[in-house]
């Protein structure tokens, strides 16, 4: 099998637009320690904050069931005694649930995947390819679960060893005590235990989390070319080039639109670059640039242009060499006056050649001022 080659090769971070479509497919950063560890702090939170409560309200609803006096006999209300027991019993049970929710929701939007993904839900037939399953299960996914369990038996059984000796003391002592005394010492210890517990889940929980970020984060690399690919896609796409072209004219709004408007001439690079250039005899000392831009800016600019009924002219190399050299707002350099000078002649008698057909003259740009598309100088 021969080896891949470096285009081919997962060496490129997911793009947003990657680990958009992942989340959307129903692959989101998830942590089951994470959650098991929370919904342990729920229980256990709950078990020392409402355990008496639950206990006690448990406590008088098997006292009342069994004790039957005349007057239940005569009025029997069934329907009343089970709303007012039940829902006595009913309360600490809904704060639990609560929590348990609270819980269940706080796991993902910690992650930030919280959400209806509707497609983790489609049928996927690598779900139950056995193939799958065995790589899963003695894979690098498959150690990392070892690992995990491994490691949760040795502290939660450490935990739990700690806490039997360190109670023993107390237990031993309940069988002395009436019974409400040992329920709830019993409770007592019970909820400490479990947060305990619950605080070495989180120890866990804090180690699993950037586990599951950097797995699935190698398992959503990129090669080059699929960078390349996904790049090439996006500019192509119209809603897209919508959003920049929008963006390009917010940029372009107030008085860089009324720049544009007032230009004498555009000079174009036919698509890549666009300067605005004005020059009025008499009012303006040497000729300045109003607006510039490239790209999707570019484009707007000559949009305005058109708008505005400014000529449009294709000049790339002079084009490029005052995108390069001068900035909105300033005079064009001196070495270009006389490729300048030259366009703008032609531009104050654009209707005499526009009627006798004659072409925009052609211009020299200086050595010193000749640019490539990437702003480097050309030789």
């Amino acid at each position: 099998m021969s080896a891949p080659t470096e285009k081919d090769q997962k060496t490129e971070q997911p793009t947003a637009k990657k680990l958009s479509d992942s989340a959307r497919e129903g692959d989101v950063l998830m942590s089951r320690e994470l959650a098991t560890a929370l919904a342990m702090l729920a229980a256990a939170g709950w078990m020392v904050a409402a355990g008496g409560w639950f206990v006690q309200s448990a406590s008088d609803l098997v006292r009342r069931g069994l004790t039957l006096t005349a007057a239940d006999v005569a009025d029997f209300a069934p329907a009343e005694a089970l709303m007012r027991n039940g829902a006595e019993i009913l309360l600490p049970l809904a704060s639990l649930f609560a929590l348990a929710l609270g819980a269940a929701v706080a796991g993902p939007a910690m992650l930030g995947s919280i959400g209806w993904r509707g497609k983790a839900l489609h049928f996927k037939g690598n779900r139950i390819n056995p193939m799958s399953g065995l790589k899963r299960m003695f894979g690098m996914q498959g150690l990392t679960e070892l690992g995990k369990a491994l490691a949760k038996v040795l502290l939660l059984g450490s935990i739990g060893y700690w806490l039997v000796l360190n109670s023993l003391p107390a237990i031993m002592t309940m069988a002395s005590t009436d019974l409400i005394g040992a329920i709830g010492l019993a409770g007592k210890e019970i909820g400490h235990a479990m947060l305990t517990l619950a605080g070495g889940l989180v120890v866990i929980a804090l180690i699993d989390v950037p586990v599951q970020w950097f797995t699935r984060n190698q398992r959503l690399m990129m090669s080059k070319q699929e960078v390349k690919e996904e790049m090439r896609q996006s500019d192509g796409a119209p809603e897209l080039k919508q959003a920049q072209r929008q963006r390009a004219h917010e940029i372009l709004s107030g008085s860089a639109r009324k720049a544009v408007s007032d230009a004498t001439v555009v000079l174009t690079n036919p698509t890549h670059f666009s300067v605005a250039l004005r020059y009025r005899p008499g009012v303006d000392a040497a000729p300045f640039v109003v607006a510039r831009g490239r790209g999707d800016v570019a484009l707007s600019i000559r949009e305005l242009a058109r708008g505005a009924n400014v000529p449009l002219l294709e000049y790339p190399a002079l084009t490029r060499a005052i995108y390069f050299t001068a900035r909105a707002g300033r005079v064009i350099p001196e070495e270009l006056f006389v490729a300048v000078a030259t366009v703008l002649a032609f531009v104050f008698q654009l209707e005499r050649a526009a009627a006798e057909g004659t072409a925009p003259p052609a211009v020299d740009v200086p050595p010193s001022h000749r640019f490539d598309p990437e702003g480097r100088r050309q030789a």
